[in-house]
């Protein structure tokens, strides 16, 4: 009896083994069907070296196995010969792998827009950074604000709000995907002046605080009359990515309560070309800072930025959209904790520095210029100096034809007179080159 009860205990063991087997496994089923999904994909867009690998390596090891006995020392040579040839094609894939680069997104018309520098005038007087924003940045700022660049729509990322802050973003591929990605963004701050929100995201000696992307930052050169600037900047990427510099041209404008503030990527010669940090070239990030009502009050005591940022930062475009998507927020959230240490900052220090003493610097533009009729016939301050300096030349010019023409009137035409007309225009052209 006790035999009976025994057997009949260890088939009732095995039996709720072998359920829990089944069971098991069926619950495993997902798991290795998802396991051989990856692999058929990933065998599938494997790289081409991959599989001259694979059959270079197992056609080696055919030999040493379908080979006819003979001596091991015959057997070790071509072991030895097929691990030398694994090795020489593992070492040039390497090679190709790590001399190979993202496909560039520009045209070269493009490229070579980039690469040519500044230019000033014969004089030397204009200063560059006068000349790295002028009306044409502001016109096309404007024109992305109100909708009327002709570009596609906007496709909504997210929307995000804290205490004192709110936050939505917005992005694009450009037209025929000639350039990066571009994004749009819309943030308001709530019990904020437009003035003061300038000057936090212009003062870079402040932005450490509150933005942990920016390793080094230098003005390399400025116009006391303009506020333009042209600033140099490092930004920390990722490990598996090297740092990004950026040479940056800036100006703010100012138009009926908004501040227009451009920023770009701009060729700088005296700064030369390194491996590291990779330069990005293809750069442009402005903003649009006005006062709004606040939502809780309905007064003009909230302050609403509207940014627009592009930039080829050198990396897959799909890739650096996933990256940006990833990290947009928790940089996002940073401005507006930063934004009340800089407004204590502000009340605490009697002086500016030097980036929020250049914010202050902004150029007026009456609001009727940026209509289609007037647009042309407004000229920037710094290409308007280029101009009057031009003009003053081909002025002295007609001068010394017009006395020419007098003097060779009035004067015998006998050969005295010739050399004189002739003496005479001589000096008045070295005059008007001298002025």
């Amino acid at each position: 009896m006790k035999d009976r009860h025994s057997s009949f205990l260890a088939m009732e063991k095995s039996s709720s083994l072998l359920e829990a087997m089944v069971d098991l496994s069926a619950n495993m089923v997902p798991l290795w069907v998802a396991v051989l999904i990856g692999l058929f994909v990933g065998w599938i867009w494997k790289p081409r070296w991959v599989s001259l690998l694979f059959l270079g390596v197992r056609g080696r090891h055919r030999l040493v196995w379908t080979s006819p006995p003979g001596l091991g020392v015959r057997r070790f040579w071509i072991a030895l010969t097929a691990s030398v040839t694994a090795f020489q094609m593992l070492k040039e894939c390497w090679l190709k792998f790590k001399a190979w680069k993202w496909p560039q997104t520009q045209s070269p018309e493009g490229i070579e827009e980039r690469e040519r520098p500044l230019q000033a005038t014969d004089s030397g007087a204009v200063n560059l950074a006068r000349l790295a924003v002028g009306n044409e940045d502001l016109r096309d700022l404007h024109r992305r604000y109100y909708y009327k660049d002709g570009g596609l729509p906007w496709e909504l990322m997210m929307e995000r709000s804290i205490p004192g802050m709110t936050y939505q973003a917005w992005r694009r591929e450009p037209q025929e995907l000639k350039g990066p990605t571009e994004y749009r963004s819309l943030t308001i701050f709530e019990d904020a002046a437009p003035e003061m929100v300038k000057d936090f995201y212009w003062d870079d000696e402040f932005r450490s605080n509150w933005d942990d992307m920016i390793i080094y930052m230098k003005s390399l050169e400025s116009c006391a009359e303009t506020g333009a600037e042209i600033a140099h900047w490092v930004r920390k990427f990722p490990f598996f990515c090297s740092d990004r510099e950026y040479l940056i041209g800036r100006r703010i404008f100012e138009s009926g309560g908004m501040y227009f503030c451009i920023t770009k990527g701009v060729p700088y010669s005296k700064v030369p070309r390194q491996k590291r940090p990779r330069r990005v070239d293809v750069y442009a990030s402005s903003w649009i800072v006005r006062a709004v009502e606040s939502p809780q009050t309905g007064q003009l005591t909230a302050c609403e930025v509207t940014f627009f940022h592009s930039e080829d930062m050198g990396i897959q475009r799909d890739i650096a959209k996933l990256g940006v998507r990833q990290g947009m927020w928790n940089c996002v959230r940073k401005m507006e904790p930063g934004f009340r240490k800089y407004m204590v900052h502000r009340k605490a220090s009697a002086t500016l520095s030097f980036s929020a003493s250049m914010a202050q610097l902004v150029t007026r533009v009456p609001p009727s210029c940026f209509n289609e009729s007037d647009m042309t016939a407004w000229k920037d301050e710094g290409n308007e100096g280029a101009q009057r300096n031009n003009q003053n030349g081909k002025g002295w010019k007609w001068i010394v034809v017009g006395g020419a023409v007098v003097l060779a009137c009035g004067l015998d035409k006998g050969i005295v007179g010739k050399i004189l007309v002739f003496g005479l225009a001589r000096r008045l052209s070295k005059l008007g080159r001298r002025l």
